[in-house]
Formats: C-alpha cells, structure tokens, sequence
C-alpha cells in the first residue's frame, strides 16, 4: 500500500513540478509525513532527493525545447547553497511539530504570492497595448543594482527555505527571475528547476553523515515523479496556465490547513 500511495503522490508532484517549474515540491512533504507515514527530519531529507532528481531530469526536457537560461540558474544556485547548508543546520534545533507549523505558513505565504502573481497577469493581459508599453519603458529603466540585490537576496532566501524545509522554493524563485532579469514567465519556470536543483544538492551536502532517507519510499516516489515531469511540460502547453495556477493555489490553501492543525495537536 505505502509503494501504491508514493507513486500515485509522485506522480502528482511531478506533474506540478514540470508543469509550473517548481512550486508542486512545496508539498511533497506534507505528502510523507502524514500520506506516508515519515518522521519529519526524514520527510524533509526524503524530499531534497526527490526535488533534485526530479528537477534535473524536467530541466533537461526544458533544455531541449531552448528554455533554460543557465548562467543566471547557476549563479542563483550556487547563492543559495550557501544558505541552504545554514538551513540544514538550522533545522536540527527545532522540534518536529513547530517545523510543521511554519511549513503551514511557508504554504500560506506561497499561495498569497502565487495569487499576486497571478492578478498580476491578468492586469498585464487586460491592460490597453499603450499601457503596456508604458510598463515596459518603466521597467527597463530600473536600476541594475536593484535588479542585482533583489537577485541576490532572493537566491539567499530560497536557499534557507530549501535547507529548512526541503522544499524547492519555485514560488520564490520564479518571480525573481521575471522582475530581475525580465525572463518570460516560461523561461523562468524552466530556469528555476536548476536553481532548485542546486540547493537540494547542498541540503543533501549538510545532512551528510545524519542521512536517514526512507529508500522504500523515496525510489518509487522518485520514479513516478521523474516520469510525470515530463508529462508535465506538455501539460503546461495545453492547459491554461491561470487555471493550472489557481488549482494549485487551492489545494496549497487546503493542505496548509491540514498541517496547521495536526502540528498544532501535537504540540
């Protein structure tokens, strides 16, 4: 029964993850502690492995169809493995339930981001064409170096969250490299997969010699999520995106809730 729950979960989250570049990892944790029965340092490690496999092999489809920027993937990864290895070690110092409980709000967080995202686009698209030229000046003519600390500070970030969490941090990643670099919304979904894959690695890297990887789980997980990331790419470009993204916002509202209260029970 747990080898059925972690493929039909990995395929899931690897439908996500090649659909929207990132974000779906958010929830491969709730999905082993209480889908699959994981302890949460377990939980979190078991999903470093999962988003990096699976981020690798949806980067390299993305690669072959010309929308990975790889410079400024690289530089954002290897900025935030600094901080993903602080995470890790953070990490370490907090009971399992409080974790859970922050891992609530970190849900909630990218939900209310994903949401501004989102009306963002659609007042981009139903914006008058001269309007939008008007933004288009209006962004070219910001600062490099603001484009650089809000680069920087958002590599910073999600490589805490990925060495607390074990998340990919998608949500972050994203809409940094659209504001910063100007990068269609494509590209940046593509992108960010390297960058995700990067801090999962140095996650992976801090936890050495405290590995506890539940292997039963996280191969078929694993297998199932590779597979469908793939599937996922091809969704992306026959399923509306604003309806793929106000899905995903739903379900991270529900299981947000579901943490929330499980965590806060056991405290």
């Amino acid at each position: 029964m747990t080898t059925v729950v972690a493929l039909l979960a990995g395929a899931v989250i690897g439908v996500l993850l090649g659909a929207l570049g990132g974000g779906g990892s958010i929830l491969t944790v709730p999905v082993l502690v209480y889908g699959l029965g994981q302890g949460t340092g377990a939980a979190t490690t078991a999903s470093l492995v999962i988003v990096g496999i699976t981020s690798v092999v949806a980067a390299a489809g993305h690669h072959r169809g010309g929308r990975v920027r790889w410079a400024p993937g690289l530089v954002f990864g290897l900025l935030g493995s600094v901080t993903a290895l602080l995470g890790t070690l953070a990490a370490r110092h907090v009971a399992p339930a409080v974790l859970l409980l922050g891992f609530a709000v970190l849900m909630l967080l990218a939900a209310a981001g994903m949401v501004r995202r989102d009306r963002h686009v659609q007042a981009r698209d139903d914006a008058p064409a001269e309007a939008g030229r008007d933004t288009r000046v209006a962004t070219r003519t910001r600062t490099a170096t603001g484009r650089r600390v809000l680069l920087v500070s958002a590599a910073l970030g999600v490589g805490l969250l990925t060495g607390f969490f074990g998340v990919g941090g998608g949500f972050v990643i994203v809409p940094a490299l659209v504001l910063a670099l100007q990068l269609p919304m494509p590209v940046a979904a593509a992108t960010s997969l390297v960058v995700i894959a990067l801090n999962s690695g140095a996650g992976l890297l801090a936890r050495w010699g405290h590995l506890d990887i539940p292997w039963h789980v996280v191969l078929p997980f694993t297998a199932a999520a590779v597979l469908t990331s793939l599937l996922g790419g091809q969704v992306a470009q026959h399923v509306p995106a604003r309806l793929l993204t106000r899905g995903f916002i739903a379900l991270l509202v529900l299981v947000s809730a579901y943490v929330a209260v499980r965590a806060g029970t056991s405290l």
